[in-house]
C-alpha cells in the first residue's frame, strides 16, 4: 500500500454485524475494483456471544464466519489486489490470524496475516464480580502499521468501526497522528460504510419515496464503499450495477446512528459532526467533505459484559372481547402461583400490547398479546416455577386460553456497562506478518470532551394554516443503542422543513410524543449542517440489549414509532 501518495483509496465494507450476508465478502470484491475491504463483526451483543465461546473451548472467541468466508475469496482478493480489514477477531484476534494463515496454506494463497491486540483488559482488575469480558476500544493506527508492513490481511479485536477504515487510510496517505482533520474525515467514513447496507438504502425512512420501487431496488441492496482522498474528504457510493442506492438523505441517516454529540470522540480523533457537509456527486454518489477534527480524549472506552442471571418468558394471546378483563384474570391467577412457590422471580414484567381489531376478519387480529417476562438471578426460580404457574393455567383461566409457545426452562442474560480507563493504561500491539511486534504509543496530545454551545437555530416558519398528520410525512428518523442508552436521530430534506423542526421537536415535545421517555433524561443536539436534531434517552434500554429489558431492546423501531406520531404539521410542508 502507498503510502504518501494523493491517488483515492476505494475502501468497501462487507458486513455490517455478525451474522450479515455471508456472499457479501465475494459480491465485493467481484462486482467492481476495490483497494480495501473491511468487515465489521463486533458489537455489545456480539462480544458476549463470543464470551460465552470462549467458556466453552478456549480457542475461540473469534467469529467463526469469516473464517468460511475467507475460505472462499482468500484467493480471490489476492488475485485483485484487495487487502482485507476486519475486526473478526473478537476476544482472539491471534487466534483468528493463525486460523486464517493455516487456510492460506492449505489453499496455497500466500497472503501475509497480521493481527491488532491489546485491547483484551479483563485481566485489568476492578471491574467487579461476573465480568465475561472487557475489552478497549482501540483506534487504527496498530491496522495502519500493519499495512504498511506489507500485510494483506489485519484482523484485529475490539477497536472502534470506524477504525477499519482510518488505519486503512492512514497507511494510504500516510497520515501522521496529528493530522486530525484528515483522521476525522475518514471516521466519517467509517461511520457510514461500518453498518453496511444501511448507507445504501436500508433501514431507510423514506424507502418508499416517490419515484422509488423499494421491492425491486431493495431486494438486495448493494454495500457501500468510500473514495477516501488525501484530505479526507470522501465520495460515498456503491458497485455499478448493485441493488439499493446512495443518495445525501441515505447518508445522513447512518451518520445519525448510534451518535451523539456534536463532538464524536475516538481514541484517534474527535470528529466534529457539525463540520460535516453532504452534496450529491452523481448517481448513487455523494461527497462528503468539511470535516474538522480534534485531539482525542485522553481516556478510551471499555466494554463490559457479565452475565445477569436467567431469564423466562410467556406471551398469552388474549382473542376477542373482554380483552382487558382476560390479561387480569391471568395476571391474578400466574402471581398467586407465584405466591405459592418456594420462591418468586426477583423481576416479574408484565405488558399488553393491543394488537386487536375490533370486528376482525382474522382470528390473529381479533387478538391481543400479553407478555410476561421474568428474571432472577437463579434459573430455578425462572424455570418450573414459570412454566408450571403458566401452562397449568390453560384449562382454568380465560376463555379461548393459549400461548405463543411453551415457556423454556430459563436462559442466561447479559448486562453491557461501559468503563473508562487513560489511554496510557492500555496496551495497543500490532503483531506483523513476520511476528514483529510494534508497540503503538499512545496519542501525544489529548483534549478532553466538552459539549458543543447549541447553534442558533433558524427563523422558524410564519404563521399559517397546519393539518394533523403523521410527523414521518416531512421527517426520517433512525434509531440504535448504545448500551442502556437509545439515540434518535431526526431529519429533515430541505430548509422550509428544518426551520420548523428546530423548533418543534424539542425535549419536551419528544417527551409528549414518546410517553416511554418522560421520566428519563433526554438530551438534544442541534446539526443544522445536516437539519437534523440528535437525541440521546438515557436509560431506555436498562442494562443493554442482552438484559432485553424492553420489547425493543435496541431501539430499532424508536425512530418510527416516532414518525408515527400525528403532529400539526405546516400545509406549506405537505
Amino acid at each position: 500500500m502507498a503510502s504518501g501518495t494523493d491517488r483515492p483509496l476505494r475502501v468497501g465494507n462487507a458486513s455490517g454485524f455478525y451474522g450479515d450476508r455471508f456472499d457479501a465478502l465475494r459480491e465485493m470484491l467481484t462486482d467492481g475494483p476495490l483497494d480495501v475491504l473491511t468487515g465489521d463483526y463486533l458489537a455489545e451483543l456480539t462480544m458476549l456471544i463470543l464470551g460465552r465461546d470462549r467458556l466453552r473451548d478456549p480457542q475461540l472467541g473469534y467469529a467463526k464466519t469469516f473464517l468460511r468466508q475467507a475460505e472462499e475469496c482468500l484467493g480471490l482478493a489476492h488475485d485483485r489486489g484487495v487487502r482485507i480489514v476486519v475486526n473478526a477477531g473478537g476476544l482472539n484476534p491471534a487466534g483468528l490470524a493463525a486460523r486464517v494463515r493455516e487456510l492460506g496454506e492449505r489453499l496455497g494463497v500466500s497472503s501475509a496475516v497480521a493481527h491488532v491486540e491489546g485491547d483484551d483488559l479483563s485481566g485489568y482488575g476492578g471491574w467487579g464480580d461476573g465480568v465475561l469480558t472487557a475489552n478497549a476500544y482501540l483506534g487504527g493506527h496498530g491496522i495502519a502499521a500493519c499495512l504498511r508492513a506489507g500485510a494483506d490481511i489485519v484482523v484485529t479485536g475490539r477497536v472502534t468501526d470506524a477504525a477499519l477504515v482510518t488505519g486503512a487510510a492512514a497507511a494510504h496517505f500516510g497520515w501522521a497522528a496529528d493530522a486530525y482533520d484528515e483522521l476525522a474525515g475518514a471516521v466519517v467514513a467509517g461511520h457510514v460504510l461500518e453498518c453496511g447496507t444501511q448507507a445504501t438504502g436500508g433501514n431507510y425512512a423514506f424507502f418508499d419515496a416517490a419515484g422509488r420501487d423499494p421491492v425491486r431496488e431493495l431486494r438486495r441492496p448493494g454495500f457501500p464503499l468510500a473514495e477516501i482522498h488525501a484530505d479526507g474528504s470522501s465520495v460515498i457510493t456503491k458497485h455499478d450495477g448493485t441493488g439499493g442506492y446512495v443518495d445525501v438523505d441515505t447518508v445522513t441517516a447512518q451518520l445519525l446512528y448510534e451518535t451523539g454529540p456534536a463532538r464524536y470522540a475516538g481514541p484517534d480523533v474527535t470528529a466534529r459532526l457539525d463540520s460535516v457537509r453532504l452534496t450529491p456527486d452523481g448517481p448513487d454518489r455523494v461527497r462528503v467533505d468539511g470535516v474538522r477534527g480534534e485531539a482525542p480524549p485522553p481516556t478510551l472506552k471499555v466494554g463490559l459484559n457479565r452475565l445477569g442471571g436467567f431469564r423466562n418468558e410467556v406471551v398469552f394471546v388474549l382473542t376477542g372481547l373482554a380483552v382487558d378483563a382476560k390479561a387480569e384474570l391471568v395476571k391474578a391467577q400466574v402471581e398467586d402461583a407465584f405466591a405459592r412457590a418456594k420462591s418468586r422471580p426477583s423481576e416479574v414484567r408484565w405488558e399488553l400490547s393491543r394488537t386487536d381489531r375490533e370486528d376482525a376478519g382474522t382470528e390473529e387480529t381479533a387478538s391481543a398479546l400479553l407478555r410476561l417476562v421474568v428474571r432472577d438471578p437463579e434459573q430455578e426460580a425462572v424455570g418450573r416455577a414459570v412454566s408450571g404457574a403458566a401452562i397449568e393455567l390453560a384449562l382454568g383461566s380465560y376463555p379461548g386460553f393459549h400461548v405463543t409457545a411453551p415457556p423454556g426452562k430459563g436462559a442466561p442474560y447479559g448486562v453491557f456497562r461501559a468503563a473508562y480507563v487513560e489511554q496510557g493504561e492500555v496496551p495497543h500491539v500490532a503483531v506483523l506478518p513476520d511476528g514483529a511486534r510494534i508497540d503503538i504509543p499512545p496519542p501525544a496530545r489529548t483534549r478532553p470532551l466538552a459539549p458543543v454551545p447549541e447553534p442558533g437555530l433558524p427563523e422558524p416558519l410564519p404563521a399559517g394554516p397546519t393539518r394533523r398528520a403523521p410527523l414521518g410525512l416531512v421527517a426520517g428518523a433512525r434509531s440504535g443503542d448504545k448500551g442502556g442508552d437509545a439515540n434518535l436521530g431526526v431529519w429533515v430534506r430541505d430548509d422550509a422543513a428544518w426551520r420548523w423542526l428546530a423548533h418543534e421537536l424539542t425535549v419536551e415535545r419528544l417527551r409528549q410524543l414518546l410517553p416511554e421517555v418522560v421520566e428519563l433524561r433526554v438530551v438534544r443536539h442541534v446539526l443544522p449542517r445536516l437539519r437534523a436534531v440528535n437525541f440521546v434517552v438515557e436509560g431506555l434500554l436498562g442494562d443493554g440489549v442482552a438484559a432485553q429489558a424492553r420489547f425493543d431492546p435496541q431501539a430499532k423501531g424508536l425512530g418510527e414509532w416516532l414518525r408515527s406520531r400525528h403532529v400539526d404539521l405546516p400545509e406549506v410542508l405537505l
